[in-house]
């Protein structure tokens, strides 16, 4: 699968997505397990190696959580899919690494880990702007199908929202506040991922295109946006 991408990796909107970047203070922060906790659902979720919450700043995508690369603080913006996929308002999905599925990036840290799979659904904040992605990346060529482009852009948005809180609570000098957001939402998590790894045991892999299945994922979504709903609705700035 090709997939069409602008002729520069710079949107014409870089200076007011840098800025909201920069607003929500967490690019090149120290790892959060709620984050964490996000991209191991994920490649648990799509059966990924490798899942990844980056942030594309002007030079460097940082990423913030990694589930299956550790160590990976992150790449230079010309060798990273996210710094493309952020250009395109719509998930992104490439089955292979080969310079004319994206030119606009120099593929040989993925080819030389052998990845080939990337799809990716950006993190757009409340102004509009999209500032990283949600991503799973992986080794043999695939696709995605509707039901699990629809997951792909749910997670993207409580990972968004979840961004979101933090920046509320830490601006507000709440960061007890926080800690106890992140232990709410990482119970919710750990129990959905519980329910997954169930799943995966049944029925030898999760396939988001049975009902049942898709069901339960959804409803389980569902309920962290639950989660994020409240909490950001009883925010002092909210009220």
């Amino acid at each position: 699968m090709t997939q069409e991408f602008p002729d520069k990796l710079v949107p014409s909107d870089e200076a007011a997505r840098l800025r909201t970047l920069h607003v929500y203070q967490i690019a090149n922060t120290t790892p959060e397990k709620i984050f964490d906790e996000y991209v191991a659902w994920a490649a648990q979720l799509f059966g990924t190696p490798i899942s990844l919450i980056s942030l594309v700043d002007e030079e460097y995508v940082h990423f913030k959580a990694v589930a299956g690369a550790e160590g990976v603080p992150g790449l230079p913006r010309a060798e990273s899919m996210c710094s493309a996929a952020i250009l395109v308002d719509a998930p992104i999905i490439t089955s292979d690494y080969k310079a004319e599925s994206c030119r606009l990036i120099k593929p040989d840290v993925a080819q030389a880990m052998g990845l080939n799979f990337y799809a990716g659904s950006a993190l757009k904040m409340p102004d509009g702007e999209r500032i990283g992605m949600m991503a799973v990346i992986g080794r043999e060529y695939r696709t995605l199908s509707a039901a699990e482009e629809d997951v792909l852009k749910r997670l993207a948005n409580l990972v968004s929202r979840t961004i979101e809180l933090r920046f509320q609570y830490l601006n507000a000098d709440l960061a007890e506040q926080w800690e106890a957001a992140q232990h709410e939402l990482s119970g919710t998590l750990d129990d959905n991922a519980a329910l997954t790894r169930y799943l995966a045991t049944r029925n030898n892999g999760i396939n988001l295109d049975d009902e049942e299945i898709q069901d339960l994922v959804l409803r389980r979504l569902a309920g962290v946006d639950k989660v994020l709903d409240r909490r950001l609705k009883a925010l002092p700035q909210a009220a």
